[in-house]
This record gives structure tokens, C-alpha cells and sequence, in this order.
């Protein structure tokens, strides 16, 4: 009798030890590995970004020497990081936006005027790119389904978040560099484009 209640015991104790070393393990697991000294945040590329469910992805703001151009109005701060001429024909125009307003910020007002594109929500779908010099202006891409080829501002932007968004737009004859970013209630933002990989 002894000897059964005595292997009881151990069993116990060893699954007790077991259960023990696989929190620590997961544990171990959890953290992201530079203990937190690195500043920087990775980006995901246009494609990438473009290809998921659509809601924007909280990201901290990128530094002032990053930024191609900073635009403010109504407490929004939107930020271009990033305008890339892509091999396939259009721009890739990126960045990030900040709410600081004293609530929930939704992009309603970044929606645009054309009957297709307001099924889009809260988005980048009336922002557009102008070529003052070649008086042209491009307008977002879409799908055949009439959603924008950009961010929708999904759930909305928290007060005090910044999230990364992109947009992408015909491109301008390869000789054209210098536009102005455009996006409805916000100063546009005068961007230089560089060429993709």
C-alpha cells in the first residue's frame, strides 16, 4: 500500500516539475528578443501591407530626419516616409498618421467625392498625387471591386496612436519627380519620388 501512494507521489511531483519547465520555456519565448534597446520598427512592404485584412497596424512615429514631408490640421498629423516608383507602373506613397485629437479618430473625411470609392470607409481613397508642373493629377488606384489600392483606417485610430499607411497611384512620366501629396482637410505635402528596387 505504501509503495503505491509512494509512486503516486512522485508522478505528481513530476508533473508538477514538467508543467513547471514548459512556463518558463514559453515564457522564455515571449519577449522580442533585443530586450527592448532597439528603437527601430520594421516595415512591411506596400504588397504586404496591401494584401492583408485591411486594418491599419500601430507602429511608433518615424523621426523628423525620415519624414519626406509632416502635414497637420485638426489635430491629425500625417506623415510621408516613403514615395517609391514601382516597376509595374505606379507609386507606392507611405507613411504614418497620427491622432491627436481628444478622441477616436475614423478617416471618414479621407474618404473622397467619387460614388465608388465610398464604400471604402475610413481610408485613404480621396487622397491623389498632382504634378503642378505637368498640370496632371492621379487619382488612387482601385480593384475592379472599387476598393482602394490603401489603408482603411478599420476600428479607427485611438487618441495618442500612430499607425502606417500607403497608397498607390498611377505613375508620372519618369521624368517627373516633384508632387504634391493630397489628402481631403489636410495642407498638401510636397514629396520627392525616388525610384523602387
Amino acid at each position: 500500500m505504501e509503495l503505491r501512494h509512494t509512486m503516486k507521489g512522485r508522478r505528481a511531483v513530476t508533473a508538477l516539475a514538467i508543467t513547471a519547465g514548459l512556463l518558463l520555456t514559453v515564457a522564455g519565448c515571449g519577449g522580442g528578443g533585443d530586450g527592448g534597446k532597439s528603437g527601430k520598427s520594421s516595415s512591411a512592404s506596400a504588397s504586404a501591407r496591401s494584401s492583408g485584412d485591411g486594418k491599419a497596424k500601430a507602429s511608433s512615429a518615424p523621426s523628423s530626419d525620415q519624414a519626406l514631408a509632416q502635414v497637420k490640421s485638426n489635430g491629425i498629423t500625417l506623415t510621408v516616409t516613403s514615395a517609391e516608383r514601382d516597376q509595374g507602373g505606379f507609386v507606392t506613397v507611405s507613411g504614418s498618421v497620427t491622432n491627436g485629437t481628444s478622441g477616436l479618430w475614423v478617416g471618414a473625411e479621407w474618404i473622397g467625392d467619387e460614388t465608388e470609392l465610398k464604400k471604402n470607409g475610413g481610408s485613404l481613397a480621396g487622397a491623389s498625387l498632382v504634378d503642378e508642373k505637368g498640370k496632371k493629377k492621379y487619382l488612387i488606384l482601385r480593384d475592379t471591386e472599387g476598393r482602394c489600392l490603401c489603408t482603411k483606417f478599420q476600428g479607427g485610430v485611438s487618441q495618442g496612436a500612430t499607425v502606417d499607411w500607403f497608397a498607390q497611384f498611377p505613375a508620372p512620366p519618369a521624368g517627373t519627380t516633384s508632387l504634391q501629396f493630397q489628402v481631403p482637410t489636410m495642407p498638401p505635402a510636397s514629396i520627392e519620388l525616388t525610384d523602387g528596387e
